[in-house]
């Protein structure tokens, strides 16, 4: 199965947002909540790209609102860059985990789930038009710029791709919290708060 056969031809964007709480493309849907599409300006110069919603994504509805939301918002701002200007959304767009006490796991998304959903991507990069796509973490980078992608190779990098005219990589906010202290949680998001500006300044170029 696919997402595919959900996706009603000449849709808006807003109508494939509606279109998407219908979807059944793979098995995720019947343990998530809702769907998560993604959120922002259409069309909008950048556009960042994670793996899939979190719990506090998947009760609320909306892409990067939990703890790694606000990480991503606090570099944002950092780098000079307005969030409402930006289009956020996941390769996947159902939370998959697992129960741990009464706490719900995130789970990685196997190559299926993620080749099943990548269509309502396509359609989100087809309306958004972003001068710059920015991948959030390896399973996001993997899934559109191929499985030997490696973020902590080219990180911060432009990577040659048809998905938008300038396109690149970092980690995930996620990472940043799960850092084994202090120090290196502000290691990593210095880093990644330079990331951030380069994509920044290259939406300026391409402007």
């Amino acid at each position: 199965m696919s997402a595919a056969e959900f996706i009603p031809p000449g849709a808006s964007l807003p109508e494939l947002g509606e279109a998407a709480k219908g979807c059944r493309g793979c098995d995720l849907w019947e343990n998530a909540t809702q769907t998560v599409f993604g959120e922002g300006p259409s069309p909008a110069s950048l556009m960042l790209v994670g793996e899939q919603p979190g719990d506090r994504e998947d009760r609320e509805g909306s892409p990067f609102v939990g703890p790694a939301g606000r990480v991503l918002d606090e570099a944002l701002e950092a780098a000079g860059v307005v969030r409402d200007s930006v289009y956020v959304s996941n390769v996947v767009k159902h939370f998959k985990w697992t129960p741990r006490g009464k706490r719900r796991i995130h789970q990685k998304p196997n190559a299926a789930e993620i080749h099943a959903c990548v269509p309502w991507l396509n359609q989100e990069l087809a309306q958004v038009q972003p001068k710059v796509l920015v991948c959030l973490g390896a399973t996001a980078a993997q899934a559109l710029l191929g499985r030997t992608f490696r973020v902590t190779r080219h990180r911060g990098e432009p990577v040659e791709s048809d998905l938008a005219p300038c396109v690149m990589a970092t980690v995930h906010p996620s990472s940043i919290l799960r850092a084994r202290d202090d120090e290196t949680r502000r290691l990593e998001m210095k880093a990644f708060i330079r990331d951030l500006e380069i994509a920044a300044s290259h939406v300026a170029e391409v402007s």
